[in-house]
């Protein structure tokens, strides 16, 4: 509302009214029953000891369509535990406290219950009943591949490894560099789309998602219609029957069943290695939902073994010692039994944490033949289950890229001609198109490039493409030919020295040509010519290569490049413009 003064003899300025906000960003879990018949108490959601707890209060809602429980409460441990030292160091009193707020308010809809939390509210919520699978699931079916903006992935081997990487403004999927058969996302935020929530219906502004194995962080409504509008909206979304294909390779990646034969298996093995002592192969993993608070953690509660014990630091051997004596059997059972919770402060009063299972904060791998599982979150993973699938898809999806550069034939030499048609010759009709650099054999040298130098590629195409080409009988040549156009890349972003002396060749070699000098998202073509001159398909790519490819393209991508592939023919120029090569015989 604009309020706009009407008397001509005064000037008052215009004031815009600010309007109150429709929606606020809410963490949204989806709970599991227990699979009975009968609809469940919704207090059977919430850990017990809130429901009863001096200072909370549990209420029934019934208010313009919102059937639920609303538990609501303040923690106040009383004086902080740095007012000590505080006083010590100044000689003045201090008597601070921190109070923590908490608000969980769960809703039945006709397919599912959902829980809402404010402030440190989903401290309350039964963890068994979270359901694991809603927020990464949902985020993979409505977010935009091209505004990622954070992904926090678990490798799946024995060291516990976590990275996450962030991208302010947004950037690919494919820019994150994630091993696709090696990882498992547990946390992804960026903008959606298609997902008509009550934050957008001003169409002025784009909505934002984090996904976690846990929950989702999103932008819900401020009313109880719109809420559930916005809860109708979601619903629709992880009713789809598939991701969306760029992010599908997430949702790839699945646990064993708990019940399963296999994982059954599995628990025996690692519940005789936690027998043995020590702990190798084994390695202290932080919990998804402790992950964000982690850093603040003063102190942890242990509750293992019908004991608790509050300690400054975890460590994987503390967990294994603590069950190492039980009998067969009983030592995985009570580390899962187990509780582990963070706190703020040294002396365990500012709860940071819910109570997770201890075994949640171990992770270990096993092998059983020539295969590995890996133990994380207290569920099994085999590593590398769906490595086929992933790689002949990732292939088929780079084959099916948009070719921006033209490959000539790289005919046979007939008797007679003055020189043979090896890659050098090949080379220079690549560079006879109008717009393209001949770089065979010209080199960069620098300190750090001792030797030979490095040649940063075969040719530069017109729009700055660096074009790499090789003739292969076999995988060994492909290798050297994907690691060139990685080291290239690596080179000319990172090496400054390099980057300049590269930059002045080729104002030598071909004065104001376009390429892109800050190198930030290069393009890198691969031209290969395989035996006899046979089409180069996804089918005809050896196996190795397509592996040393696909590892290779996930570095470019991650640093910003783009990958395109050109199969080169002995009869006819191929890429742009041209007819790709149809389907052959697979290589072995």
């Amino acid at each position: 509302m604009t309020i706009v003064n009407t008397n001509p003899e005064t000037k008052i300025k215009t004031k815009k009214v600010k309007k109150a906000p429709t929606s606020r960003k809410t963490s949204l879990y989806r709970l599991r029953d227990k699979g009975g018949t009968d609809q469940e108490d919704l207090r059977s959601y919430v850990v017990a000891s809130y429901l009863d707890r001096a200072g909370f209060q549990a209420r029934a809602v019934a208010y313009d369509g919102v059937d639920g429980l609303l538990v609501t409460g303040t923690i106040a441990p009383g004086r902080a535990d740095w007012c000590d030292v505080v006083e010590a160091l100044t000689g003045l009193p201090t008597a601070e406290e921190n109070r923590t707020a908490l608000s969980l308010l769960l809703i039945r809809t006709d397919k599912a219950v959902y829980g809402l939390t404010y402030g440190m509210g989903h401290l309350m919520i039964d963890q068994a009943r979270i359901d694991p699978g809603f927020g990464i699931g949902f985020a993979i079916r409505c977010l935009k591949e091209d505004r990622i903006t954070k992904v926090r992935r678990q490798v799946m081997d024995a060291r516990g490894r976590t990275d996450e990487n962030s991208a302010t403004s947004g950037e690919h999927i494919r820019g994150f560099g994630i091993e696709q058969f090696g990882e498992i996302v547990s946390q992804i935020s960026g903008q959606i789309s298609g997902v008509p929530l009550t934050f957008t219906q001003d169409h002025t502004r784009a909505a934002h998602v984090t996904g976690n194995d846990r929950s989702i962080k999103i932008a819900l409504g401020n009313t109880p219609a719109t809420l559930l509008h916005d809860l109708r909206e979601i619903e629709e979304v992880c009713a789809r029957p598939s991701p969306l294909p760029v992010f599908e390779f997430i949702a790839q990646i699945r646990p064993l069943g708990p019940k399963s034969e296999q994982a059954q298996l599995l628990d025996a093995r690692l519940d005789e290695k936690l027998g043995e002592g020590g702990a190798m192969r084994m390695a202290l993993a932080v919990p998804s939902t402790c992950r964000d608070r982690f850093e603040q953690a003063e102190s942890f509660k242990v509750t293992l073994a019908k004991s608790t014990h509050t300690h400054a630091e975890l460590d994987v051997e503390m967990l294994v010692s603590a069950v190492e004596h039980l009998p067969p059997g009983k030592r995985l059972s009570t580390l899962r039994d187990g509780r582990i919770m963070m706190f703020a402060d040294a002396t365990g009063n500012e709860v940071i944490s819910s109570k997770v299972p201890a075994d949640h904060w171990l992770t270990t791998e096993v092998e059983d033949g020539v295969v590995h599982y890996f133990y994380w979150q207290g569920r099994w993973y085999e590593v590398g289950a769906e490595y086929l699938t992933v790689i002949e898809d990732r292939i088929a999806e780079l084959f099916a890229h948009t070719v921006s550069v033209t490959m000539p034939p790289w005919t046979k030499a007939r008797p007679g001609d003055s020189e043979k048609h090896d890659e050098g010759w090949f080379n220079k009709q690549i560079a006879a198109q109008d717009g393209y650099v001949l770089l065979d054999k010209d080199t960069v040298h620098t300190e750090r490039l001792r030797g030979g130098g490095l040649e940063i590629a075969d040719a530069l195409g017109p729009a700055g493409q660096l074009i790499c080409v090789k003739k292969s009988k076999d995988t060994a040549p492909l290798n050297h030919l994907f690691s060139q156009g990685r080291v290239a890349v690596e080179t000319l972003r990172n090496d400054r020295e390099a980057r300049e002396k590269f930059l002045a060749k080729l104002d030598e070699l071909a004065p104001g040509h376009s390429l892109d000098r800050s190198f930030r998202s290069p393009t890198v073509v691969f031209g290969i010519l395989l035996k006899d001159g046979v089409p180069l398909t996804p089918s005809s790519l050896f196996a190795f290569a397509k592996v040393s490819l696909l590892h290779t393209t996930t570095l470019l991508e991650g640093m910003g490049a783009r990958v395109e592939i050109v199969s080169i023919s002995r009869v006819s120029a191929t890429g742009k413009g041209a007819t790709p090569p149809s389907d052959g015989p697979t290589r072995k």
